[in-house]
């Protein structure tokens, strides 16, 4: 028997459902492009900026952490080849997670000055802990004054080993221990770590390669330091596809709920296909220094899972490269940073939204850009139908609470209606489909109602199913509020 109690469930699997009816099928949504939020032009950026980035909300203010980096295509003679420059991180801040600001933090110098926002460029000649950094600020209620932001990082030469590193105050940094992390990888990627409160525990997810080509691997710790052996992700069902981030964090508004956004890496042979995408003649150079280099391309992914572990990937893109004339269809575009934020809708009186953040360009040029998407709130996937109808019936479960709240989308001739039924599928008396009142309308916080009201106390505890019926409708989540 599941139990839901009262939290809220996302219609992003199938883990609840018994049977789908009719035209009724799950649908992946996109996030909406919006605004360039930074264009990486400062002399310490370049244009491989936007790949690797963090973001997260920290109490009255908004931090967003991005690899400030730069490459060159380079003839010298018959070599062609691609010169990068040192990586550094650089640091934003903003007071609504839309609209940033670079502040001067002083703390490291860059062609003799130190007036820049660059917090951290890894330690010693390899630069530990500088690739693939990702922060976040540590909820363990047992997290040390000094290691309230954490972060796991690798060193900028190969072959690569993680590090685990912490920081007071988000800014200034220094190693956990001098020790690698002991575990084997290739880590050129966005390395990742986070304090899982629902299950006590910190998660560590990277990137290693396989026989299919690039992957993600996964482990746990107690303390940050000492990690279980890592184990493959699993993605029943979906093709193998090599996958170059990973993006993985509990859902905050369903913390039992794991969601990640992936980038999708596909390498293709050099085709009149390929020459039809923007840019030749740049792509033609970066050919010279490798194939994959001028046709390589990449976009954004979406997967969820409930153990951490084995995930629902979808095949579909999250992200495409989209009709942007310049800067796209190129490996290192299109890649989704790692976090969500909770933002205002530029529509006035609008519920709040999602966005997120996904680099905008790759290397070509002196700068690339960190652009926001935006979805709205659980809108990763729906459960839909046409106006010719569709049903979804659950398996049974128990839930706590007094109202069932629904996160719905309607068209003005569509509708939805619920039936709570017992636990052998029977219609529980007053909840039945036709003591339902029509549901129309588009909203994160529908409270269903039947004939004899919206009160749902007295099934609270027992074994229910729920029937839907919609009409040309989406209906992303529900949960049983108190």
């Amino acid at each position: 028997m599941i139990a839901i109690g009262s939290r809220r469930e996302l219609l992003v699997d199938d883990a609840l459902m018994e049977r789908l009816e009719g035209g009724a099928a799950l649908c992946l949504h996109q996030p909406v492009m919006r605004e360039v939020a930074l264009v990486c032009d400062r002399p310490w950026e370049g244009n491989m900026c936007g790949g690797y980035k963090t973001y997260f909300r920290d109490g009255d203010r908004f931090r967003l952490y991005y690899q400030a980096w730069h490459g060159d295509i380079v003839e010298d003679g018959e070599q062609t080849s691609l010169r990068e420059a040192p990586i550094r991180i650089g640091y934003l801040e903003s007071g609504d997670g839309i609209h940033w600001e670079r502040p001067e933090l002083g703390l490291i110098e860059f062609n003799g000055s130190s007036a820049n926002n660059i917090t951290f460029i890894g330690f010693g000649p390899d630069a530990i802990g500088v690739h693939g950094f990702a922060p976040f600020k540590d909820s363990n209620p047992d997290c040390a004054p000094e290691a309230r932001y954490k972060a796991v990082g690798a060193s900028d030469t190969w072959p690569s080993a993680l590090y685990a590193l912490q920081s007071p105050d988000g800014l200034r940094w220094s190693l956990m221990r001098e020790e690698k992390l002991a575990m084997a990888g290739d880590f050129d990627s966005q390395n990742l770590a986070f304090w899982d409160a629902r299950r006590g525990e910190y998660r560590l997810y990277f990137r290693q390669s396989n026989a299919h080509g690039r992957d993600i691997r996964t482990c746990t710790s107690p303390d940050f330091l000492h990690w279980s052996e890592p184990e493959w992700l699993a993605y029943p069902g979906a093709p193998h596809e090599q996958l170059y981030t990973n993006m993985i964090l509990p859902y905050y508004r369903a913390p039992h709920l794991f969601v990640g956004f992936p980038a999708r890496y596909v390498e293709r042979p050099w085709s009149p296909s390929i020459e039809a995408l923007p840019e030749l003649e740049h792509r033609r150079l970066r050919a010279k220094a490798s194939e994959r280099y001028g046709a390589a391309v990449s976009d954004g992914l979406f997967m969820s899972s409930r153990d951490g572990r084995t995930f629902r990937r979808w095949g579909e893109a999250f992200i495409r490269p989209g009709l942007r004339p310049t800067g796209s269809w190129a490996y290192g575009d299109c890649y989704q940073g790692w976090g969500l934020l909770e933002t205002a809708s530029d529509i006035p009186g609008a519920p709040n939204e999602l966005s997120c953040y996904v680099s905008d360009g790759y290397w070509r040029g002196t700068a690339n850009a960190i652009r926001r998407y935006t979805l709205r709130l659980d809108g990763f996937v729906s459960l839909t139908a046409p106006l010719a109808g569709g049903e979804m019936v659950t398996q049974p479960f128990t839930f706590a609470g007094e109202r069932l709240s629904l996160n719905i989308a309607t068209s003005a001739g569509g509708s939805a209606k619920v039936e709570l039924q017992d636990a052998g599928g029977i219609p529980l008396p007053g909840y039945a489909l036709d003591d339902c009142w029509e549901i129309i309308g588009d909203t994160l916080d529908y409270t269903v109602r039947w004939k004899a009201g919206a009160d749902v106390r007295a099934l609270s505890g027992r074994p229910v199913r729920m029937r839907v019926a919609l009409r040309d409708a989406d209906w992303y989540s529900f949960a049983f509020c108190p």
